[in-house]
């Protein structure tokens, strides 16, 4: 088990639902003694920023708010990421499945779930291709190309 009770990550988490806040993403990391979860950084811009914030020898988790939709409208949705990076120790890597369950807690209400142990897995295309099609109806402008 991972401690998840530091009151900042539910604040986090709260902030990238929110429509008052420009906030959309929050990455969530280890403290020194990797037994508790920190927010470890916040932003208002794409994937992209998120994933440049992801360390090659950290576990991290993510929560972003992508917009999606169609001609007929347009949808926030959301997308937990957790983060194995290439470097992470083996044992760091082996507790994300367990630990994942944890973040959960606190991170409850997503579309998507992407699990990434290279930058270039959190393609923000491919994303966001996968939050359509989870999204059900995508009903496009009725023009076939």
């Amino acid at each position: 088990m991972v401690d998840v009770s530091e009151p900042a990550l539910l604040a986090a988490y709260e902030d990238v639902r929110s429509d008052k806040t420009e906030t959309n993403w929050a990455l969530f990391g280890y403290d020194d003694s990797g037994k508790k979860l920190q927010v470890t950084a916040t932003g208002s811009g794409n994937i992209s920023e998120l994933v440049g914030h992801l360390r090659d020898d950290a576990v991290q988790y993510g929560f972003i708010a992508v917009i999606t939709g169609d001609s007929e409208s347009v949808r926030k949705k959301f997308v937990f990421l957790s983060w194995g990076g290439p470097s992470a120790s083996v044992m760091k890597k082996a507790k994300i499945s367990v630990h994942k369950a944890d973040v959960k807690k606190v991170v409850r209400d997503f579309a998507v779930e992407v699990h990434g142990t290279e930058k270039a897995d959190f393609d923000e295309q491919v994303i966001l291709a996968t939050v359509r099609k989870a999204g059900g109806a995508d009903y496009g402008t009725g023009h076939r190309e």
